[in-house]
Protein backbone atom coordinates (compact mmCIF):
# COMPACT_ATOMS: atom_id res chain seq x y z
CA UNK A 1 0.00 0.00 0.00
CA UNK A 2 1.79 3.35 -1.09
CA UNK A 3 1.13 6.59 0.71
CA UNK A 4 2.16 10.11 -0.25
CA UNK A 5 2.78 12.39 2.08
CA UNK A 6 2.56 16.69 0.60
CA UNK A 7 5.37 19.14 2.03
CA UNK A 8 4.53 22.76 1.13
CA UNK A 9 7.00 25.50 2.57
CA UNK A 10 5.80 25.84 6.29
CA UNK A 11 4.74 22.76 6.85
CA UNK A 12 5.35 20.95 10.38
CA UNK A 13 3.99 17.92 10.77
CA UNK A 14 4.66 16.28 7.28
CA UNK A 15 7.38 14.26 8.96
CA UNK A 16 4.79 13.19 11.50
CA UNK A 17 2.25 11.98 9.65
CA UNK A 18 5.02 9.73 6.73
CA UNK A 19 5.93 8.45 10.63
CA UNK A 20 2.62 7.34 11.26
CA UNK A 21 1.90 5.61 7.94
CA UNK A 22 4.67 3.99 8.04
CA UNK A 23 4.52 2.80 11.47
CA UNK A 24 0.92 1.56 9.97
CA UNK A 25 2.62 -0.92 7.47
CA UNK A 26 2.51 2.13 4.31
CA UNK A 27 4.99 2.44 1.83
CA UNK A 28 5.33 6.47 2.19
CA UNK A 29 7.00 9.22 -0.19
CA UNK A 30 7.13 12.81 0.43
CA UNK A 31 6.00 15.24 -2.30
CA UNK A 32 6.98 18.28 -2.85
CA UNK A 33 4.39 21.23 -3.49
CA UNK A 34 6.37 22.11 -7.35
CA UNK A 35 5.46 18.58 -8.42
CA UNK A 36 2.72 18.38 -10.87
CA UNK A 37 2.35 14.58 -10.56
CA UNK A 38 1.78 12.31 -7.44
CA UNK A 39 3.75 8.89 -7.79
CA UNK A 40 2.86 6.35 -9.56
CA UNK A 41 0.43 3.40 -7.45
CA UNK A 42 -0.42 5.89 -4.60
CA UNK A 43 -3.54 4.79 -2.79
CA UNK A 44 -3.90 7.49 -0.25
CA UNK A 45 -2.54 11.50 0.10
CA UNK A 46 -1.68 12.80 3.33
CA UNK A 47 -1.70 16.86 3.37
CA UNK A 48 0.11 17.90 6.65
CA UNK A 49 -0.58 20.26 9.39
CA UNK A 50 1.66 23.13 10.07
CA UNK A 51 1.42 26.60 8.31
CA UNK A 52 2.17 26.38 4.77
CA UNK A 53 2.61 29.58 2.62
CA UNK A 54 3.15 31.18 6.50
CA UNK A 55 -1.09 31.11 6.26
CA UNK A 56 -1.24 34.10 4.24
CA UNK A 57 -4.39 35.22 2.41
CA UNK A 58 -6.51 32.32 4.01
CA UNK A 59 -4.61 29.10 5.72
CA UNK A 60 -4.25 26.34 2.87
CA UNK A 61 -5.62 29.24 0.43
CA UNK A 62 -1.93 29.16 -1.18
CA UNK A 63 -0.96 25.66 -0.68
CA UNK A 64 -3.89 24.64 -2.33
CA UNK A 65 -3.18 26.31 -5.88
CA UNK A 66 0.18 24.66 -5.82
CA UNK A 67 0.72 21.87 -8.78
CA UNK A 68 0.09 18.90 -6.85
CA UNK A 69 -2.58 19.97 -5.37
CA UNK A 70 -4.54 19.45 -9.10
CA UNK A 71 -2.98 16.54 -8.64
CA UNK A 72 -4.63 15.83 -5.48
CA UNK A 73 -7.75 16.73 -6.64
CA UNK A 74 -7.54 14.53 -9.96
CA UNK A 75 -6.59 11.31 -7.65
CA UNK A 76 -9.55 11.71 -5.86
CA UNK A 77 -11.86 11.91 -8.76
CA UNK A 78 -10.09 8.83 -10.08
CA UNK A 79 -11.05 6.70 -6.73
CA UNK A 80 -8.12 7.76 -4.51
CA UNK A 81 -8.19 8.39 -0.77
CA UNK A 82 -7.14 11.90 0.95
CA UNK A 83 -6.49 12.34 4.21
CA UNK A 84 -6.47 16.22 5.26
CA UNK A 85 -4.90 16.94 9.21
CA UNK A 86 -5.10 20.54 10.64
CA UNK A 87 -3.86 23.05 7.69
CA UNK A 88 -4.64 19.46 5.55
CA UNK A 89 -8.01 19.81 6.25
CA UNK A 90 -7.91 23.56 5.20
CA UNK A 91 -6.09 23.38 1.95
CA UNK A 92 -8.83 20.34 1.56
CA UNK A 93 -11.70 23.11 1.98
CA UNK A 94 -10.23 25.40 -0.72
CA UNK A 95 -9.48 22.96 -2.97
CA UNK A 96 -13.01 22.30 -3.10
CA UNK A 97 -12.51 18.62 -2.32
CA UNK A 98 -14.58 19.28 1.13
CA UNK A 99 -17.35 21.83 2.10
CA UNK A 100 -17.39 24.23 4.52
CA UNK A 101 -14.34 26.74 5.92
CA UNK A 102 -11.76 26.91 8.69
CA UNK A 103 -12.10 30.32 10.03
CA UNK A 104 -10.15 31.89 13.40
CA UNK A 105 -10.94 30.54 16.45
CA UNK A 106 -13.97 32.04 18.76
CA UNK A 107 -11.95 32.91 21.10
CA UNK A 108 -9.21 34.65 18.60
CA UNK A 109 -6.05 32.36 20.61
CA UNK A 110 -4.12 29.67 19.45
CA UNK A 111 -5.39 26.79 20.88
CA UNK A 112 -2.88 23.53 21.92
CA UNK A 113 -3.80 20.98 24.07
CA UNK A 114 -5.36 17.31 23.86
CA UNK A 115 -9.22 17.22 23.57
CA UNK A 116 -11.60 14.72 23.78
CA UNK A 117 -13.71 13.81 20.68
CA UNK A 118 -16.40 11.61 19.93
CA UNK A 119 -16.32 9.42 17.16
CA UNK A 120 -19.79 10.28 14.67
CA UNK A 121 -19.61 7.57 12.59
CA UNK A 122 -17.29 4.13 11.62
CA UNK A 123 -18.76 4.22 8.43
CA UNK A 124 -15.42 5.18 6.78
CA UNK A 125 -12.27 3.72 5.71
CA UNK A 126 -10.81 5.95 7.77
CA UNK A 127 -12.88 5.33 11.10
CA UNK A 128 -13.80 2.11 10.77
CA UNK A 129 -11.30 0.86 13.54
CA UNK A 130 -12.81 3.09 16.25
CA UNK A 131 -16.85 1.99 17.97
CA UNK A 132 -19.48 4.22 17.47
CA UNK A 133 -19.78 6.75 20.11
CA UNK A 134 -16.35 6.41 21.12
CA UNK A 135 -14.40 8.59 23.56
CA UNK A 136 -10.52 9.46 22.26
CA UNK A 137 -8.17 11.72 22.89
CA UNK A 138 -6.51 13.93 20.45
CA UNK A 139 -4.08 16.87 20.53
CA UNK A 140 -5.07 19.67 18.81
CA UNK A 141 -2.75 22.94 17.35
CA UNK A 142 -4.66 25.76 15.36
CA UNK A 143 -5.29 29.28 15.51
CA UNK A 144 -8.08 29.08 12.76
CA UNK A 145 -9.95 25.75 13.52
CA UNK A 146 -13.39 27.44 13.64
CA UNK A 147 -15.62 24.95 11.11
CA UNK A 148 -18.03 27.13 9.90
CA UNK A 149 -21.13 25.99 7.37
CA UNK A 150 -24.22 27.15 7.01
CA UNK A 151 -27.19 25.42 8.49
CA UNK A 152 -28.36 23.52 5.61
CA UNK A 153 -24.62 21.84 4.87
CA UNK A 154 -24.69 21.06 8.39
CA UNK A 155 -28.00 19.36 8.05
CA UNK A 156 -26.76 17.76 4.63
CA UNK A 157 -23.20 16.30 6.67
CA UNK A 158 -25.37 15.10 9.64
CA UNK A 159 -28.03 13.44 7.13
CA UNK A 160 -25.59 11.96 5.28
CA UNK A 161 -23.41 10.47 7.78
CA UNK A 162 -20.57 12.34 7.23
CA UNK A 163 -19.47 14.31 10.88
CA UNK A 164 -16.47 12.19 11.46
CA UNK A 165 -15.41 13.59 14.86
CA UNK A 166 -16.99 15.91 17.08
CA UNK A 167 -15.60 17.98 19.95
CA UNK A 168 -16.40 17.03 23.33
CA UNK A 169 -15.96 20.53 24.84
CA UNK A 170 -14.98 22.58 21.62
CA UNK A 171 -12.30 24.28 21.77
CA UNK A 172 -12.59 26.84 18.95
CA UNK A 173 -16.20 27.31 18.30
CA UNK A 174 -16.78 25.36 15.16
CA UNK A 175 -20.13 24.93 14.05
CA UNK A 176 -21.94 21.73 15.57
CA UNK A 177 -18.83 20.55 17.41
CA UNK A 178 -17.50 19.34 14.28
CA UNK A 179 -13.71 18.22 14.88
CA UNK A 180 -13.44 16.39 11.21
CA UNK A 181 -15.98 15.39 7.78
CA UNK A 182 -16.12 13.18 5.43
CA UNK A 183 -16.44 13.71 1.58
CA UNK A 184 -19.66 12.92 -0.47
CA UNK A 185 -17.70 9.69 -1.82
CA UNK A 186 -16.11 9.39 1.77
CA UNK A 187 -12.74 8.75 0.47
CA UNK A 188 -11.66 11.98 1.57
CA UNK A 189 -11.30 12.85 5.46
CA UNK A 190 -10.21 16.46 6.85
CA UNK A 191 -10.08 17.04 10.49
CA UNK A 192 -8.69 19.75 12.61
CA UNK A 193 -6.97 17.32 15.45
CA UNK A 194 -4.03 15.24 14.88
CA UNK A 195 -4.08 11.79 15.27
CA UNK A 196 -0.28 11.41 13.87
CA UNK A 197 0.60 13.20 17.29
CA UNK A 198 -1.29 9.94 19.58
CA UNK A 199 -0.50 7.24 17.75
CA UNK A 200 2.71 5.59 19.61
CA UNK A 201 3.53 5.01 23.50
CA UNK A 202 6.29 7.55 23.14
CA UNK A 203 3.77 10.32 22.36
CA UNK A 204 1.79 9.32 25.84
CA UNK A 205 -1.38 8.58 24.33
CA UNK A 206 -2.13 6.00 21.16
CA UNK A 207 -6.19 7.09 20.27
CA UNK A 208 -5.13 8.20 16.82
CA UNK A 209 -3.19 4.73 15.71
CA UNK A 210 -6.49 3.27 14.75
CA UNK A 211 -7.00 5.65 12.06
CA UNK A 212 -4.10 4.82 10.57
CA UNK A 213 -3.94 1.58 10.96
CA UNK A 214 -7.71 1.14 9.88
CA UNK A 215 -6.89 2.88 6.82
CA UNK A 216 -3.66 1.15 5.62
CA UNK A 217 -5.21 -1.99 6.45
CA UNK A 218 -8.31 -1.81 3.94
CA UNK A 219 -6.11 -0.48 1.43
CA UNK A 220 -3.83 -3.04 1.64
CA UNK A 221 -3.91 -6.26 -0.38
CA UNK A 222 -4.82 -9.50 1.09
Amino acid sequence: MKAAVLVFPGSNCDRDLAVAFRNAGADVTMVWHKDSALPEGVDVVGIPGGFSFGDYLRCGAIAARSPICRAVVEHVHRGGYALGICNGFQVLTETGLLPGALMRNAGLKFVCKPVDLTVSTTNSIFTSGYEMGQRITIPVAHHDGNYVAPDDLVARLRDEDRIAFGYCDNPNGSVADIAGILSENRRVLGLMPHPERAAEPAHGNTDGAALFRALIGALTPA
